[in-house]
């Protein structure tokens, strides 16, 4: 079985972890590998470029959430990739409004609107790859992650850190969401499983679970 692989770039006036996955060992007739993409942040052309010199190709791009620093680079890479774009169903009002999705508070009007819409548990396929929708509220009222059961990755996005949490003084944030949302949803995934954050370093499930000090 081909093994999956995360990539990463960090891009944006914030560190956003942007992350590709995809099969090591599996191609296309041209040689290409496919993959997933997690939340442009910024600099579209050269994620595009980048990607294209290790010819890896773009079959779908996924938002864990519609802040700004997170969908900056979205739409043109859709245009770059011919790519849908999709995110929870509860986070569209958030990539279409500018105030909501923090753009009018660095000077960008900016509006993304989403080709799929999930739903909590709907189960996506693209890339040879499959993963879990899990709605995770709380940085956003419609945050979500996206677990990849049969490799023990979860795209945790803003939800979950390296020991921490995300922040809840945000438009539609919730303290009180958040903490069930990593409860509920994250903590009780198998403590093996690989938590890649939208910032700062990746961390498991186990390790959050014992030295996480906002989740208690």
């Amino acid at each position: 079985m081909a093994e999956t692989k995360v990539g990463m770039f960090t891009l944006g006036m914030v560190g956003t972890n942007c992350y590709f996955v995809f099969k090591e060992d599996e191609t296309d007739a041209e040689g290409n590998r496919h993959c997933i993409f997690f939340d442009p942040a910024d600099r579209e052309a050269r994620i595009f470029e980048a990607l294209k010199e290790n010819q890896i190709v773009v079959d779908l791009i996924l938002l864990t959430h519609g802040h700004f620093d997170h969908i900056g680079g979205a739409a043109e890479l859709k245009k770059l990739t011919g790519a849908k774009l999709g995110c929870l169903k509860e986070e569209e009002a958030i990539c279409k409004d500018p105030y909501l999705n923090l753009g009018n508070s660095y000077g960008m009007d900016l509006s993304v609107s989403p080709d799929i819409l999930y739903r909590d548990g709907e189960e996506i396929t693209a890339a040879g790859l499959k993963c879990r929708v899990l709605k995770t509220p709380g940085h956003t009222s419609g945050s979500c992650c996206y677990y990849f059961e049969d490799d023990n990755i979860l795209i945790s996005g803003d939800t979950l850190f390296e020991e921490s949490v995300g922040r809840t003084d945000f438009p539609t944030s919730s303290t009180s969401d958040l903490i069930r949302s990593v409860k509920e949803k994250i903590f009780v995934l198998p403590d093996e499983t690989y938590v890649y954050p939208g910032h700062g370093e990746m961390t498991t499930v186990g390790h959050e679970k014992q030295y996480n000090p906002f989740i208690i």
